[in-house]
């Protein structure tokens, strides 16, 4: 097909696939991936240090960060970019297309999404179906 979409096998989402698909017709970029705000916590006191002396402190800060959702649509020319018979990685890939000057886009979601790969979201998932929160039927 002229587009498809791929994701990892590891993730648990109430993302509505069509949209992110017609998101990514709609931009005619080569790439739309997925993304999702994540915070991460620090448990330790920060220190910023700018030569050798402190310019700063923060106390256990969180941080935003737009991570991959592991949802991405391709158009099929992205695979001229893709070597054959090689190992070759979806970091690889960004990497190289970004090198090239493709057009990525992404297709931010705030709704449902865990990445049930890490042990601290598989327990998550677990409780939220547990309790009806995400309903798999």
């Amino acid at each position: 097909p002229d587009h498809f979409l791929l994701m990892n096998g590891d993730l648990l989402t109430d993302l509505n696939f069509v949209d992110i698909y017609n998101h990514h017709i709609s931009s005619g970029a080569l790439v739309t991936i997925g993304t999702y705000t994540r915070k991460v916590g620090i448990d330790f006191g920060v220190v910023e240090i700018d030569n050798n002396r402190v310019s700063g402190f923060v106390e256990k800060p969180t941080y935003e960060y737009n991570v991959s959702m592991g949802v991405y649509v391709f158009n099929r020319n992205v695979m001229d970019f893709v070597p054959r018979n090689k190992p070759y990685g979806f970091d690889q890939l960004m990497l190289d297309l970004l090198a090239a000057n493709q057009d990525i886009h992404v297709y931010p979601f705030s709704g449902y999404w865990l990445d049930i790969g890490r042990p601290e979201d598989f327990d998550r998932a677990n409780h939220d179906i547990e309790c009806g929160y995400f309903p798999l039927s």
